[in-house]
């Protein structure tokens, strides 16, 4: 079980939905529904960057953010248009140390939440805009300046999982959760592709979950969930190679739930006791 490093807290009128840490554990960068702030470890406020107008509408929408590799920009996507803010979805880059905008870019989705990625080998960030029953889009961004240069893929049913940790391949699944793809990045081409028969499954009852990611660069972990005779859900993980696609048995992830999985890409993995405290495993 891991120890906390440090507590931080929050201005007492914010209810928290998204969180970046520094890593000098100086500064936490967070999220509310109308605002992203940033505080110091004491929590004392540093700058706030208010989402105009307010939000009437306060379910449906989850502003996310997460911090650069050298610290330097906090990337936020902003669903404005299910807040009912009278604009498109907003991608912004914030300075960390002012919270003054640097770069920001209209989206063409309608979003309920986004899940951000870093490139571990240079300024790329990915953002998977989740849109309900409507799909999932994704999106790659880096600045040139005070530019934001923005790449939209080409899909809009399938969903971002996790960048592996040398930054050559990313995955996605099936919006319909009827296969798991590794891309090579940028470009997003499919090299390889497993549905659920490839697990030993009939894919008319079992469905691949959005969740898993890379336990290191050569091998991804797969999450799938289906039901037994009496109706009681279940979960299973397995891992597979991304290079031959060969899927190995069983894989005993410790998970309370089909979410609780976060792989670090380093050969090791977190799930959470029934406390919510973090568990590091390592594969064996």
């Amino acid at each position: 079980m891991l120890s906390p490093v440090m507590v931080c807290r929050p201005s007492p009128e914010d209810a928290v939905v998204d969180h970046a840490v520094a890593a000098g554990l100086q500064r936490t960068y967070y999220t509310t529904l109308d605002a992203v702030v940033c505080v110091t470890a004491a929590g004392d406020e540093v700058w706030r960057s208010q989402f105009e107008p307010q939000a009437d509408e306060q379910y449906g929408h989850r502003p996310s953010c997460v911090l650069s590799l050298d610290e330097l920009v906090l990337w936020v996507y902003r669903p404005d248009a299910m807040a009912d803010r009278d604009r498109p979805d907003q991608w912004v880059a914030l300075d960390t140390e002012t919270g003054a905008v640097i770069a920001q870019a209209n989206l063409d989705t309608v979003g309920h939440g986004g899940q951000q990625l870093l490139h571990p080998a240079s300024d790329q960030v990915l953002l998977d805009v989740g849109e309900g029953q409507d799909g999932s889009v994704i999106y790659r961004a880096s600045l040139s300046g005070a530019r934001m240069d923005l790449v939209r893929y080409p899909w809009g049913d399938r969903c971002l999982i996790d960048l592996s940790p040398d930054g050559h391949r990313f995955t996605t699944v099936d919006h319909a959760q009827t296969d798991i793809a590794i891309h090579s990045y940028p470009d997003g081409e499919v090299t390889l592709a497993l549905s659920v028969d490839a697990f030993g499954h009939d894919p008319d009852e079992i469905f691949v979950e959005w969740g898993g990611g890379y336990l290191n660069s050569d091998t991804v972990i797969v999450t799938l969930i289906g039901e037994d005779e009496d109706e009681e859900e279940w979960f299973r993980h397995y891992r597979a190679d991304v290079r031959s696609g060969q899927v190995r048995a069983e894989f005993d992830a410790h998970a309370g739930n089909p979410y609780d999985i976060q792989p670090l890409g380093d050969g090791s993995w977190l799930t959470t006791d029934p406390s919510g405290h973090p568990i590091r495993w390592t594969d064996s």
